[in-house]
């Protein structure tokens, strides 16, 4: 068996509903991601947080700001995974221009079980990335949300052609 990792993408504190963009469904998101890492860690799968954080040189984002509590991964992923690595990404791609691929490298990753917030922007942007062929890409489909379900939805079928989307209970458990 491949020695898997989890990725964790963008959990942070502005998707929430007191952050600066709420997503759809994402209580329900976070407290998913939070039983698929305690099953991760039961199986010595390592996971690794992504954290976007907005590029300051091309001015304020509209989220997503270095140095405010939106930008921060939420607590109680924090909570969950207390010693995961944390990329720092400012693409969606968590490949590019990041120290994901010297991380999964240290981690002896070959298969990679994605989820995370947004479906249709970094989920879908890290898994299919030109630096991710050389993994075994699964996309944790109830571990990812969006705007609204219909994108989710659509992002899934989408990427679909190019990545395995499994539940996270049929490889976690």
């Amino acid at each position: 068996m491949s020695k898997q990792a989890l990725i964790v993408i963008d959990l942070q504190n502005d998707y929430f509903p007191e952050g600066k963009f709420p997503l759809w469904n994402a209580d329900a998101t976070l407290a998913k991601t939070e039983t698929a890492i305690a099953q991760a860690q039961a199986k010595d799968i390592p996971v690794v947080l992504i954290q976007h954080v907005a590029d300051k040189t091309k001015g304020t984002a509209p989220f997503f700001n270095e140095a405010t509590p939106g930008v921060e991964i939420h607590p109680r992923i924090l909570a969950a995974a207390p010693d995961a690595p944390v990329v720092i990404k400012s693409f969606a791609d968590a490949f590019h221009r990041t120290t994901l691929e010297e991380t999964l490298t240290r981690l002896d990753a070959e298969e990679l079980l994605i989820c995370g917030m947004m479906t249709q922007n970094c989920v879908t942007h890290t898994s299919i990335s030109k630096a991710a062929e050389k993994y075994s890409v699964k996309i944790l489909a109830d571990c990812c949300t969006t705007v609204t379900e219909m994108i989710h939805l659509i992002a899934l079928s989408g990427v679909s052609t190019r990545v395995e989307l499994v539940q996270a209970k049929d490889v976690l458990w």
